[in-house]
């Protein structure tokens, strides 16, 4: 179990995804364990990643503080919207939707990778994000200079958020994907702060529902407590490995995930 969390929090804090796409599928197809608890487990893995994580980023000023909470606000009302329309959509819509979402996010980050475009340098920045100060920098350890970088389509990102949080709400998924899709295709920010702002993100979101969890009994210490001590080692390992890592390799790791979270979610759908 520690090493699984490790595995968990080394690539989950790298990508700036949840436990979940890596936890579930090992606990209930290797380890035999109940579905119920391994849902359950990956909420708490999610949490200590972004704990374990989320240090290391605040210290090097990686992670964008303002975006996130900026952000945040949107995932939050869509997820209580979420709640409050469990039985009113069909779930398979949103699955077909969120899918095709996430294979064209895909597609735009293939782009950037042939292009070479990771950086944004608008000629007239963008009014709201000027307006609430979004823009910002980070040193990169491989390009060994500090990147200055600009936002865009705030009203976009935080219509994917919104969505992102439907989707939690009703459909008990992670949304670290859509966090992540959110910044690095609408919102234009490079890779790096996307995925280490949507490691925050995450344990915000997933600390919110933990509680639930919790007192549905799906939470076995059992489980959670060694997999949540081998993601704090993990997590930080990964945010440290991260710093010396070129966003173009972080992005080809990135793509076939979200090309596989895509065509999964678009056939659970259809079917």
């Amino acid at each position: 179990m520690i090493a699984i969390g490790m595995f968990a929090g080394f690539a989950g804090a790298i990508l700036g995804l949840g436990g979940g796409i890596i936890l579930t599928p090992i606990l209930t197809l290797i380890m035999g364990v109940d579905i119920k608890y391994a849902i359950g487990a990956s909420i708490i893995a999610v949490i200590a990643t972004s704990s374990g994580a989320t240090i290391a980023y605040l210290r090097d000023k990686v992670l964008n503080l303002r975006v996130a909470m900026f952000l945040e606000i949107a995932t939050t009302l869509g997820a209580l919207s979420g709640a409050l329309l469990t039985g009113v959509i069909d779930p398979k819509y949103l699955y077909i939707l969120f899918g095709l979402l996430l294979l064209f996010s895909g597609y735009n980050m293939i782009r950037k990778l042939i292009s070479h475009q990771e950086v944004l340098h608008l000629a007239h920045p963008d009014k709201l994000s000027s307006k609430f100060k979004l823009d910002s920098n980070y040193f990169d350890n491989v390009e060994g200079k500090t990147i200055n970088y600009q936002v865009e389509h705030i009203p976009g990102g935080l219509a994917v958020m919104y969505g992102a949080g439907i989707a939690s709400g009703l459909l008990g998924i992670g949304s670290g994907a859509f966090k992540v899709m959110a910044m690095d295709t609408v919102m234009k920010m490079p890779l790096k702060p996307s995925t280490s702002t949507s490691n925050l993100m995450m344990g915000v979101t997933a600390a919110a529902s933990a509680t639930v969890y919790f007192f549905n009994g799906s939470i076995k210490p059992m489980i959670a407590v060694p997999l949540a001590l081998g993601i704090l080692v993990g997590a930080r390992g990964g945010s440290r490995i991260m710093r010396d890592m070129s966003a173009r390799t972080i992005r080809m790791i990135f793509v076939p995930i979200l090309f596989y979270i895509g065509i999964e979610m678009f056939l659970k759908g259809i079917r």
